[in-house]
């Protein structure tokens, strides 16, 4: 469980209790610290910010890909297809959770 962050004065933000195991490879984890300070250099960079969650998403899915290839054993054609399948969702889901940590930082940080 993800404790909830506390920030300036009474505010609490509540993180929800979620365990990213259940969807995302933990091995794969790694890609969340990762797809975020590629967000952040690209934010800094003149690519347009509406174009970060896409770059990200593709990023994740390259790099998800790269390790489900290399270390997965294909016996029969259908594991291609498993591979594909597992590198577009663990990337998609480590480029979301890396957008979704920034939203929450972005909060925090916020004062109303």
């Amino acid at each position: 469980p993800i404790p909830s962050a506390e920030t300036q004065g009474s505010f609490r933000l509540q993180v929800p209790n979620m365990e990213y195991q259940e969807f995302i490879k933990p091995e794969l984890l790694v890609l969340i610290p990762v797809l975020y300070f590629l967000g952040m250099a690209i934010k800094k960079s003149p690519l347009s910010d509406t174009m970060i969650p896409l770059v990200l998403g593709l990023a994740g899915i390259l790099l998800a890909g790269i390790y489900i290839f290399a270390t997965a054993e294909f016996v029969v054609v259908q594991d291609i297809g498993i591979a594909i399948f597992s590198s577009v969702t663990q990337g998609i889901l480590c480029a979301a959770a890396s957008v979704y940590t920034n939203q929450l930082i972005k909060q925090a940080q916020k004062e109303d």
